[in-house]
C-alpha cells in the first residue's frame, strides 16, 4: 500500500511540474498561435539563473528573480525577433524559435560549462514531509506540488476575473476590436509570451535542483511537453493539466514496478504466446520502456481523437 501511496505522489508531483512548462506553452500558443519550440530552453535558462542568484541572494530570492529575468529575455524576443516573422506565418515561426533553442544551448555552455552546476535543494525544505511505513516522501516534493497548484488558480484567476484576462482573450478572438478600444495589441502578445516563458522559467527554478541542472535538460523535457500540449489538446489549459498528471503517473509507476511489459499484460488478462509479434521486446523492464509510453499514448490519442482529451481543435 505505502508503494502505491508513495509512487502516486511521486508521480503527481511530476506531472505537476510538467504542467508548470507545458501550461506556459499552451498560453502562448493559445493567445498566438506561436508554437514555441525554444520552450523548455527557457526553463533550463530559469534553473541556471537561479543557480546564481541562489549563490548570491540565497533561494527565495530567485524563486522571484529568475522567472522575472526569464520573461523579460522572453518579451524581447518577441519584440525584436518573432514579431517581424509572424506575418510570414507558422513555418518562420518554427525556425526562429527552433534556431533559439541551440543559441541558448551554445550561451548556456558557455557562460556554466557542460557539466551539470551544483544547485541543490534550499536547506528548509531539505528532508522528508512524512513517512509512511518507512518510506520518506520529500517535502521539496510537496512544495513543487504546491507552487504548481498556486500558480493554476493564479493563471485561472487572471484568465477569468480580472480586466488583463478579458483583453488577452479579446485580443485573441477579436484584435481588431480591441485596438479600436485603445489597447495596444502587439504589446499584449509581447506579455502573454514573456509570461509564458516566466512560467517555464518558474519551472526550471523549482525543477533544476529536485533533478539536474545540465545543458542537456531542455532536450531531456522537450519532447514530453509537446507530448502533453498535444495529448490534452491544443491551446487547452485545463487539457494540459489533465495530460500532464496522466503522464506524470503513468511514468512514474513504470519506473518503479519490477516488472515486464509481458508480466503486465498478463495480469490485465491478456497472454501471448512466443510466436506472437513483438515476443522478445515485452519481456523488457517496464522501467526500460518508460521514456517511450508518452509518445505512446501520444500516438494513440492522434488516432483516437486528434484533438486531444479536452481540446476544442485538431492538429
Amino acid at each position: 500500500m505505502e508503494f502505491y501511496t508513495i509512487s502516486l505522489l511521486n508521480g503527481v508531483s511530476y506531472g505537476l511540474l510538467l504542467f508548470m512548462l507545458s501550461s506556459g506553452l499552451t498560453l502562448i500558443f493559445s493567445m498566438m498561435g506561436v508554437l514555441n519550440f525554444a520552450h523548455a530552453s527557457f526553463y533550463m535558462l530559469g534553473a541556471y539563473f537561479a543557480y546564481t542568484v541562489t549563490a548570491v541572494l540565497g533561494f527565495w530570492p530567485a524563486l522571484l528573480v529568475a522567472p522575472l529575468l526569464v520573461g523579460l529575455l522572453g518579451a524581447g524576443f518577441e519584440r525584436y525577433f518573432l514579431r517581424r516573422v509572424h506575418k510570414f506565418g507558422h513555418v518562420p515561426e518554427l525556425l526562429i524559435t527552433f534556431g533559439l533553442s541551440y543559441v541558448i544551448l551554445e550561451l548556456v555552455q558557455l557562460v556554466w560549462g557542460r557539466s551539470s552546476v551544483d544547485y541543490r535543494v534550499p536547506q528548509a525544505l531539505d528532508g522528508p514531509l512524512f513517512t509512511l511505513f518507512g518510506t520518506q516522501f520529500p517535502m521539496y516534493r510537496a512544495f513543487m506540488m504546491g507552487v504548481a497548484l498556486l500558480m493554476l488558480l493564479s493563471l485561472w484567476l487572471m484568465l477569468t476575473r480580472t480586466r488583463i484576462g478579458l483583453v488577452i482573450q479579446g485580443a485573441l478572438a477579436h484584435p481588431d476590436m480591441v485596438e479600436a478600444l485603445g489597447h495596444n495589441v502587439p504589446r499584449v502578445f509581447m506579455l502573454v509570451f514573456g509570461g509564458g516563458c516566466a512560467l517555464a522559467g518558474l519551472a526550471g527554478v523549482i525543477g533544476g535542483n529536485a533533478f539536474v541542472t545540465e545543458p542537456s535538460m531542455a532536450f531531456s523535457v522537450g519532447g514530453v511537453i509537446f507530448v502533453v500540449v498535444v495529448v490534452g489538446g491544443m491551446g487547452s489549459l485545463a487539457g494540459a493539466f489533465l495530460a500532464s498528471l496522466l503522464i506524470g503517473v503513468l511514468q512514474t509507476f513504470a519506473v518503479a514496478v519490477d516488472a515486464s511489459v509481458l508480466s503486465a499484460l498478463q495480469t490485465l488478462g491478456i497472454s501471448l504466446t512466443p510466436d506472437a509479434f513483438g515476443y522478445p521486446l515485452l519481456k523488457l523492464k517496464l522501467s526500460q520502456v518508460a521514456p517511450i509510453l508518452p509518445y505512446l499514448f501520444l500516438v494513440l490519442i492522434l488516432i483516437f481523437r486528434p484533438k486531444g482529451l479536452l481540446g476544442t481543435r485538431e492538429g
